[in-house]
């Protein structure tokens, strides 16, 4: 833990890191069914299809809702981290979203085919209340973690979060397999998996709950009203004190070109799998399930490169990775080119979703962990709009044209990359102790 922080000094033990680790498995599955694998062909092929609406223009409305969801929190997360770290609520708010995602995810099941309109509204509620968690479970990080196993701490955070992924997609596979065999269309199935996601996440997210201390102290305040000023107060502050913390803003502009890339990869996977490749819906959950397990390799690996050799070695190694992942994708002219690519990406996606996280914790004073961590999120989620929106665009003013759509993201991993060499990771820590405790 980082000197000169305003938080209690308790011990933290191994349960407490499991703990913690464990929000990662948690909702990694709601990542992988509804954003990635399932949900999202679902609902261009069979929601939007019954609608009457073409490739294209669904393609189009899924990214909007999801760039919908993410703006929401763009804008709401760095103000809910700076009310979290003068409340000491961290905890409480993590609580919430959990039980608004688990809950819409379950709603989720009851949108029918051609009801457009209303798995939009849940599909945007459920995205919200998911981006929102990992803002706050993130900021737990500083607090958990010193500098020297940051990146291994995190890494096994997410190497977690791919098994949990892993553990999900094999349940609603086990489903979907005995569904089919019956002769039971994806309107059926389709639903039971957005159920058997909602379970796991809230079983998995309950060592959290129970185990994971929170150990900012409250700052009081006279009204609930001006915590909510306190807030804007903050973030407004942080961002004037820009200059200072010039290494962590910049990384933080480079991740959202090449975070862009990754979040465009989740978004549209499967829809690039079905609509180009012509994988069917179990050959998409087994390959998905595979890169998983990739993607948990890669997390664990990197975080101990990482904590060796340093952050920005590590994410340019990661990020040429991708590069070559993406262009191989774009080569790609049978379902074995593209399995190799998956697992590509699932390497690369381990490393840099890992590496990102313990870079913004290495350069983030801990008695603000909140407040940065929503700048984190901040910059995620305009990651999140930007690719998979440009994606989107492409896809449908080219006519469906998913493969030139394909070039926005490549270009979002060269421009993260460029940009990767001009952080300093050692001044960026050394500013970070000069921001004195609240």
């Amino acid at each position: 833990m980082q000197p000169g922080s305003d938080v209690t000094a308790a011990p933290v033990g191994r349960i407490e890191v499991v703990s913690w680790a464990l929000f990662d498995f948690a909702n990694s599955g709601y990542t992988t069914v509804v954003l990635t694998t399932i949900y999202g062909a679902y609902f261009v092929a069979v929601i939007c299809g019954e609608a009457g609406l073409a490739g294209g223009t669904a393609t189009l409305l899924w990214t909007l809702a999801i760039a919908l969801a993410n703006l929401v929190v763009l804008l709401s997360g760095p103000v809910v981290g700076a009310i979290a770290d003068y409340r000491a609520s961290k905890k409480r708010f993590l609580f919430l979203t959990t039980a608004v995602c688990v809950t819409s995810t379950a709603l989720l099941g009851l949108a029918g085919p051609g009801e457009v309109a209303t798995a939009l509204v849940l599909v945007v509620l459920s995205a919200v209340a998911f981006a929102s968690g990992e803002n706050l479970i993130a900021a737990f990080l500083p607090e958990i973690a010193d500098d020297d196993n940051m990146g291994r701490v995190s890494g096994y955070g997410w190497s977690l979060g791919y098994l949990g992924g892993l553990l999900t997609l094999a349940a609603c596979l086990a489903y979907v397999d005995q569904a089919t065999r019956a002769g039971l269309p994806a309107a059926h199935y389709v639903p039971v998996t957005l159920y058997i996601t909602a379970v796991v996440f809230a079983l998995a997210a309950s060592p959290t709950f129970i185990w994971l201390r929170e150990r900012a102290r409250p700052h009081a305040r006279a009204t609930p009203t001006s915590y909510l000023m306190q807030g804007y107060d903050e973030v407004r502050s942080t961002l004037q004190r820009a200059m200072q913390f010039q290494d962590l803003f910049r990384f933080l502009g480079c991740l959202v070109l090449f975070q862009s890339g990754v979040a465009t990869v989740i978004v549209v996977a499967a829809i690039y799998a079905q609509q180009v490749m012509g994988f069917s819906e179990r050959d998409l959950i087994v390959l998905i399930m595979v890169v998983n397990l990739t993607a948990a390799a890669g997390a664990f690996a990197f975080g101990f490169a990482q904590d060796r050799f340093g952050s920005v070695p590590s994410l340019v190694c990661a990020l040429l990775v991708w590069i070559a992942a993406i262009v191989f994708t774009f080569l790609a002219d049978s379902p074995a080119d593209l399995w190799f690519a998956g697992n590509l990406m699932g390497a690369a996606m381990g490393a840099t979703q890992s590496g990102g996280r313990a870079l913004v914790g290495r350069l983030t004073p801990v008695a603000h962990s909140g407040e940065f961590f929503g700048l984190w999120g901040m910059a995620n989620r305009a990651a999140a709009i930007l690719g998979p929106l440009s994606y989107g665009l492409l896809s449908h003013f080219s006519g469906g044209d998913h493969r030139l759509a394909l070039l926005s993201t490549l270009a979002m991993f060269v421009a993260g990359l460029l940009l990767l060499p001009w952080i300093n990771e050692a001044r960026g820590m050394a500013a970070r102790e000069q921001l004195p405790a609240r």
